[in-house]
């Protein structure tokens, strides 16, 4: 198009022109990359606990090892839980493709069950080590332990807090474009959560019973 075209054109004057020739705009795109980047300095912290809990992770201090506190069985079952909580979202997500919000709040309403049965036990097993004297004050060990898998924690429970209340904006408002896009980012952050954990239980837990 000329210059001159341009100029007498509907669209002259309105900076969006080049990226939106539709007249419409896409604020999820930015919300997108934006969160994106969330979870990019949420990876960065992560990597820094894994860091300290790889340096300090046999520093017992004469204490209890990894070998002599850690219930495997008790810890597999929790993944299970959170590995559970991720399939269900996924379904939830595919309700939400299906525009059926009965299906989206139901499978929410199960992910959140999940993910306060990961949250349960995940106390369960704090309160179960600190009762034995193997609290975070008893060795490097302990400490970087519970400063990397308490984080992880408080991650599930923010996001826990944050399904509830799209679990009412969506009973509210219904499945509009925002909820939508809001439904999306919480799928990353929880998808994240469950990765992150495969680390966790991987590097800490398993590598932490071996001899």
């Amino acid at each position: 198009m000329s210059d001159a075209a341009l100029a007498s054109s509907p669209l002259a004057g309105d900076p969006n022109r080049f990226y939106d020739t539709g007249g419409h705009h896409h604020p999820q795109n930015g919300t997108l990359l934006g969160f994106w980047l969330y979870l990019m300095s949420d990876l960065l912290i992560f990597a820094c606990l894994f860091a300290v809990y790889g340096v300090l992770g046999r520093s017992y201090a004469a204490g209890p090892t990894g070998a002599d506190l850690f219930d495997l069985p008790l810890v597999a079952v929790n993944t299970a839980m959170l590995l559970l909580s991720s399939i269900t979202y996924g379904f939830a997500m595919l309700s939400m493709q299906r525009r059926n919000t009965a299906g989206v709040l139901g499978w929410l309403a199960v992910t959140g069950l999940f993910g306060l049965a990961f949250l349960g036990l995940e106390l369960y097993e704090f309160s179960h080590l600190i009762h034995e004297g193997a609290g975070p004050q008893r060795s490097a060990f302990l400490s970087s332990f519970f400063a990397l898998v308490g984080t992880h924690g408080l991650h599930v429970a923010f996001g826990i807090v944050w399904l509830v209340v799209l679990m009412v904006q969506v009973q509210r408002h219904g499945l509009h474009e925002a909820n939508r896009r809001r439904l999306m980012c919480l799928s990353l952050f929880w998808h994240f959560l469950d990765v992150v954990w495969i680390g966790v239980f991987t590097f800490v837990y398993l590598m932490g019973v071996l001899p």
